[in-house]
């Protein structure tokens, strides 16, 4: 039976602080608990809470231990105004460490929107991305929007944090940023694996310090009048150009 230290833990972990102090962090919605029980190997449970509906359509996938509440507790404890599924929390790995050998990876330079941030982890999932590296003020990972904008693709990539300039210091490859102005990516010729793309912060764009580092400026074109792209969709726009360039 759910206890109210079990309530207050949960709706403590939506704080970043409380994240690091507890080393939890929170999944919740059918579609990502499923996938959380798919990839029983991605992360460990601590604790699984869902309603009898969702535990018997998937009783087959469900731990030894787990509880069955009421959707309004799960709605009670999580970030959705809605939840007749489950709420799962899992321990944070103590390390993180990507291979710095990939070839094809992302830099992340204070990316700030929690939404951004899930968008991009899902996009580096979908077109082979190797790794993505975030300077330490980028949002945190575990951030429950971050998350669910995932949509999954937080089991398969986790971006390792620490000195952004460090990152792109020691990778050994063609590095490329995406500026407003810049070479024109439609008009980029074959690119040379192993490629690195930074992508700078939604209002400010990529630091100063990073542009110092970066061999490559690119943008896309504009054809109405907005003044510019959000991070996650210019992203997506250049790692589509990329990969269909990438030798």
């Amino acid at each position: 039976m759910p206890t109210n230290n079990d309530i207050k833990l949960i709706k403590s972990l939506s704080q970043k602080k409380y994240r690091q102090l507890e080393r939890l962090f929170v999944v919740e919605g059918e579609k990502s608990v499923l996938e959380v029980l798919e990839h029983p190997k991605a992360f460990s449970i601590f604790l699984l809470w869902c309603t009898e509906n969702f535990a018997q359509k998937y009783e087959n996938l469900l731990p030894t231990s787990y509880e069955i509440v009421s959707s309004k507790l799960l709605e009670r404890v999580g970030s959705f105004q809605s939840n007749d599924s489950a709420v799962v929390v899992l321990d944070i790995p103590q390390d993180v460490n990507c291979n710095n050998t990939s070839n094809f990876c992302l830099f992340l330079d204070r990316i700030n929107d929690p939404g951004n941030l899930g968008t991009l982890i899902r996009l580096a999932d979908w077109y082979g991305v190797d790794n993505i590296f975030c300077s330490e003020d980028t949002v945190d990972f575990y951030n429950p929007k971050v998350i669910s904008a995932t949509k999954g693709s937080f089991l398969r990539i986790q971006p390792q944090y620490g000195d952004i300039t460090a990152f792109v210091k020691s990778f050994e490859g063609q590095v490329l940023g995406a500026y407003l102005e810049g070479e024109n990516i439609h008009q980029l010729e074959s690119l040379k694996t192993p490629l690195g793309i930074v992508i700078g912060n939604e209002a400010a764009g990529i630091s100063p310090e990073l542009t110092a580092l970066i061999e490559r400026k690119i943008s896309i074109p504009t054809f109405g009048n907005a003044e510019s792209l959000n991070a996650a969709t210019a992203a997506a726009v250049i790692l589509d150009n990329c990969r269909r360039l990438m030798s």
